[in-house]
């Protein structure tokens, strides 16, 4: 990289939203940096719920703007992305103390029509005493609704739009923190510090800020700045056990303080269960779970399971921070809004500024789009939208249909075991055999490292999607950590680390 970078667009932020934005602008023809101060989605993004959802829960507090939207995207992105994403079915226990039979239907209603669907069934009533979801849970829970929504691999879901940005142009610099920027002579002068302590200089036209919880800190530190729009920091946490069911339904449950907690089947032989939502005050990169918040989710679990968890039985647990727009007269973490507002500072001699407010993962894409619409326009350059009908890296498989590609993939591969191969096709795509790098065995594909973590993937994962530590692997691009017992995982993450030391890095990476 030389001494001074030249870019239509800095975008600061390598979570969801930052991603989103960049992909968008560099495929409208914008050039584009993406500077993250850590791994891509090493926050919120890769904190979620996993979800890609309307948001039934927002329908009590009227969100029906903000329900419509996530609907028409969750279309949108199963269609996108069908390796990382897919359908799920959610089974809802009736508690008639909670809320009345006739509001979940009026609520399930709207959640069925206030958007197309295409690709998923409607809502429905079932018999706990029949259905299969209704064996887990206690006897006398003997109704429930079934309705639909989606999953989404959300660390991936980063990665695959920061990979489409830089297959389309844009540069991408991890482990790079803005640390200073000052308009100039019509642009933005900025300075951004690498992880070894090397500095780049940026002249760009015009600047996005979507640093999620440090938003505001960007703005009135780096930037220099005030912000029209507050931020709340909440703290969303989850827990995960051993699987507590076997169909491939999820639960929402409904809890007395009128709070909702999902149970998921997630990675094969594990539940996720979520989250929390409690105001949180101090750093956003230390966040973690508290002892209240894992009691509460068990608790939670414990009043429609027959099987009774406690903390003992949490095998891992994540915590993010949601970066809400602060309203005023909300004082209820959960009746916060999830919708996004979008600033804008630009006039006719200022290079623009465009600030990130709220937002939720489902919404990403239909954010990227409004704010690189608003950029364009405030930087004088017609370019259409784009992304709606696109499919991110690896998702351009026939009829978006996953299943038929899996069973080509396996079919196309069969030294490869059925789980590795299912787990590759989910992750990769149709860029799996990328990945592969002409592999014919398992001996070519080098080194284990893991239960199914190969240096081939090491590779692959190192030289194409920014991975840096065995955090980034183990736990963000993968969720292999999950898989590898306690005893062995910390030399695991010794080794992947040694692999991946600065030395061993590509050259055409070393920027």
């Amino acid at each position: 990289m030389g001494a001074t970078e030249v870019v239509d667009l800095l975008v600061v932020g390598g979570g969801i939203n930052g991603a989103g934005i960049a992909r968008d602008a560099a495929g409208r023809g914008l050039s584009v940096l993406l500077c993250e101060q850590d791994d891509l989605a090493a926050h919120t993004s890769s904190s979620s719920t996993k979800l890609i959802h309307g948001g039934l829960r927002y329908l009590e507090y009227r969100e029906f703007g903000l329900v419509r939207k996530a609907l028409q995207e969750r279309e949108t992105l199963l269609a996108a992305a069908p390796h990382i994403m897919r359908p799920l079915r959610f089974v809802m226990p009736h508690m008639p103390n909670l809320r009345p039979a006739w509001l979940i239907r009026t609520g399930l209603f709207l959640y069925d029509h206030l958007a197309r669907r295409k690709r998923l069934p409607g809502s429905s009533g079932i018999d706990m005493r029949r259905h299969p979801a209704g064996a887990p849970l206690v006897d006398s829970i003997e109704r429930g609704f079934v309705y639909s929504d989606g999953w989404v691999d959300d660390a991936r879901l980063v990665v695959l739009n920061a990979l489409d940005a830089s297959e389309r142009g844009a540069k991408v610099l991890t482990r790079t923190k803005l640390v200073h920027a000052a308009r100039r002579d019509g642009q933005w002068q900025a300075q951004l510090r690498r992880a070894g302590g090397t500095t780049v200089q940026v002249r760009a036209r015009a600047i996005a800020n979507a640093a999620g919880p440090w938003v505001g800190e960007l703005l009135t530190g780096a930037l220099g700045r005030q912000a029209q729009h507050g931020i709340r920091l909440v703290k969303g946490s989850h827990i995960v056990t051993r699987r507590l069911f076997d169909h491939d339904h999820a639960y929402i449950f409904q809890n007395p303080d009128k709070r909702i907690i999902f149970a998921i089947p997630y990675e094969r032989d594990f539940t996720l269960i979520g989250t929390t939502d409690v105001e949180y005050g101090s750093d956003p990169a230390q966040v973690a779970i508290d002892d209240a918040e894992t009691s509460y989710l068990c608790e939670s679990i414990n009043r429609y399971f027959k099987r009774r968890i406690s903390p003992s039985d949490v095998c891992w647990t994540y915590s993010g921070v949601r970066p809400l727009l602060q309203e005023e007269g909300t004082d209820n973490p959960s009746a916060a809004t999830r919708d996004y507002k979008l600033e804008l500072e630009a006039g006719s001699d200022q290079a623009p500024l465009l600030s990130v407010f709220g937002g939720k993962i489902t919404t990403f894409r239909k954010l990227a789009e409004e704010a690189v619409d608003t950029l364009t326009h405030a930087l004088g350059q017609r370019a259409p939208s784009w992304t709606a009908g696109a499919p991110l890296p690896g998702g351009d498989m026939e009829g978006a249909d996953f299943e038929r590609f899996a069973k080509r993939f396996a079919a196309c591969h069969p030294w490869l075991p059925a789980e590795l191969a299912l787990r590759y096709a989910h992750a990769y795509g149709t860029r799996a055999d990328k990945m592969l790098s002409g592999a014919r065995s398992l001996a070519d594909l080098g080194r284990q490292f893991a239960p199914d973590l190969y240096e081939a993937e090491l590779r692959y994962l190192r030289d194409v999607e920014w991975a840096r530590s065995a955090q980034d692997i183990l736990w963000r691009r993968t969720k292999l950590g999950l898989h590898i017992a306690p005893a062995q995982l910390e030399a695991a993450t010794r080794e992947i680390d040694a692999w991946l030391s600065p030395e061993r890095v590509a050259p055409a990476l070393a920027l």
